[in-house]
């Protein structure tokens, strides 16, 4: 049996167990047309069938190859898709500010598609699916409340080159796993490009830090590049409260977060 046989079983077994103990039978995804959403609609089809609902929320920043992509996914596994447009929320919000650079501009755009689809959730008696990867999480690369926000996250513990070979496995289109990783937040906008490295350099280094815990003398002897390394440690510390509850000041003797964490699927 195949490494990515196995993890696609596992996860499509978790995405069913996670969501179905809540006592909510559907699910849905933001479908871009780029990789990471691909895999989580797939599993989640093979978990929920039809009790899946893929949403596409292009802006007139979304390229065409990312909403082509998106449809040729949907025909390929027969996946149900609505349309739900942020362009007109995202064009009042720049013409009330003008000066909005890059990173607001994209911070707007991410937390307008996960409020449009929490909605979504809240009409159709859904949850929200996770479709943000351990790179992207270990980095604090993505938006708080915005596409790091979910119910459940099937794919946060693989990094980004793994979940390149679990698309692969499941079968995704090659003009989707070979295309440029990009979130289209902006004109142009490229993941890689902001971060400085390839998915494969940061994830080599981000293995042998995170996961093998070494020192960072010891993953520079791995011959890992240390401009690179230096870059993913303050990533990583400076971004840690992106993975976490908002914490809350300490007052009594059971208090949210500090001594009162039942587990999540908790019943009387």
């Amino acid at each position: 049996m195949s490494k990515y046989l196995q993890i696609a079983d596992y996860l499509t077994l978790f995405l069913d167990n996670e969501v179905k103990k809540t006592g909510i039978q559907k699910v849905v995804v933001g479908l871009s047309g780029g990789l990471d959403s691909a895999v989580v609609a797939i599993l989640a089809q093979k978990a929920f069938g039809n009790d899946l609902l893929c949403v596409k929320m292009p802006s007139h920043y979304s390229s065409q190859s990312s909403l082509d992509d998106a449809d040729e996914l949907c025909r390929d596994f027969g996946l149900h898709a609505i349309t739900c447009s942020i362009e007109l929320m995202l064009r009042s919000y720049e013409k009330m500010n003008s000066d909005l650079n890059n990173l607001r501009k994209g911070n707007f755009s991410s937390r307008m598609r996960m409020a449009t689809l929490f909605d979504i959730s809240a009409k159709e008696n859904a949850l929200v699916l996770g479709t943000s990867n351990k790179s992207e999480l270990m980095l604090g690369y993505g938006t708080l409340y915005g596409d790091l926000a979910s119910a459940v996250n099937p794919i946060g513990d693989l990094y980004k080159s793994e979940v390149f070979e679990l698309a692969k496995y499941l079968g995704v289109s090659k003009s989707i796993i070979k295309k440029p990783p990009s979130a289209d937040l902006w004109d142009g906008q490229s993941d890689e490009a902001d971060l400085g490295y390839s998915y494969a350099q940061l994830d080599a280094a981000m293995k042998l830090y995170v996961d093998e815990r070494l020192s960072r003398e010891k993953v520079i002897e791995k011959g890992i590049n240390a401009k690179m390394l230096d870059m993913i440690i303050k990533r990583i510390f400076r971004n840690h409260f992106k993975r976490k509850m908002p914490i809350i000041a300490k007052l009594t003797s059971r208090t949210l977060n500090h001594d009162f964490n039942y587990p999540r699927d908790i019943t009387l």
